[in-house]
């Protein structure tokens, strides 16, 4: 009896190792087409039904992006560095700005405590258009258009870094903090040495999430900025892909594809256990 139950769950248990692995490699697929679209020739571009993996690659597709960029008035190079300076920058600041007030929220008390965490949780439900003519007016009135702290404002502000934050806070035992004060510790010296270290797997987690929002997004440089050189990769990439016409919009966007991917990806695999023990202690799955 007790061998048949051990054959079962060895069965049962094979069968989900497969389904998991079959499950796995299927959501693999598409960053290995993302990878080898960027090596392929033209004809392969083309080529129907398509192909995952490349027959004949090619640096083809990043020659001609180059090319491109090179007859422009603003080099590719300034909006890779536009990009990188804007997601460092806010990505550095919303863990700040995220991790003081998942910290005040947690473990002071104070009046409107619990009408501030309503805002918060109903701000989660807006899309960033429905917010996207109260920024332009706020960042018009400071008369901040074309300058990097346009970039970096809208976001300042997260909701979902800030209840991250909150509630990984809320598991950090509170005689820790009060054991703290009693030895003369400050509230800031707490928050540098006591909750920054014991909340760095949300720290990692609101990181990955900040930076490949920033990155991606393509609105302060369409409403903000006028000035081309103060304009980011990923508005350059919606213009590439928009605006050239015929074979050389496929062949461009499959390189700039690439490079658009990798940042995150890297950043992504970099953070990837933290965030996971993020999910296991914040309830948040």
């Amino acid at each position: 009896m007790l061998q048949t139950i051990r054959k079962q769950f060895a069965l049962s248990r094979m069968f989900l190792i497969l389904f998991l692995t079959g499950m796995g490699i299927f959501m693999f697929l598409p960053i290995v087409f993302l990878f080898n679209n960027a090596f392929k020739p033209l004809n392969e571009l083309f080529m129907f039904p398509p192909r995952i993996l490349v027959q004949h690659p090619t640096l083809f597709n990043f020659e001609q992006l180059f090319m491109h960029t090179a007859a422009g008035v603003v080099p590719f190079t300034r909006y890779l560095f536009n990009s990188f300076v804007v997601a460092l920058i806010t990505t550095f600041a919303v863990i700040i700005v995220s991790t003081m007030a998942g910290y005040v929220l947690s473990k002071h008390r104070f009046h409107f405590k619990a009408f501030i965490m309503g805002a918060i949780l109903i701000a989660l439900m807006f899309t960033p258009e429905t917010v996207s003519i109260p920024r332009y007016l706020i960042v018009s009135g400071f008369g901040l258009k074309n300058t990097y702290f346009a970039h970096v404002l809208p976001f300042l502000a997260s909701p979902v870094a800030v209840f991250l934050m909150k509630q990984f806070i809320d598991q950090i035992p509170n005689p820790l903090i009060e054991a703290a004060k009693l030895d003369g510790a400050s509230d800031m010296y707490i928050f540098m040495r006591i909750i920054i270290p014991l909340t760095s797997p949300a720290v990692a987690t609101a990181a990955i999430i900040t930076f490949q929002t920033v990155y991606m997004d393509v609105e302060p440089s369409s409403l903000y900025m006028s000035k081309e050189t103060m304009k980011t990769l990923a508005y350059y990439v919606e213009a590439v892909s928009s605006n050239i016409p015929g074979v050389a919009q496929i062949s461009i966007a499959s390189s700039i594809g690439l490079l658009m991917f990798l940042p995150n990806l890297i950043i992504f695999l970099l953070f990837q256990r933290k965030m996971i023990q993020t999910m296991l202690h914040s309830g948040v799955k």
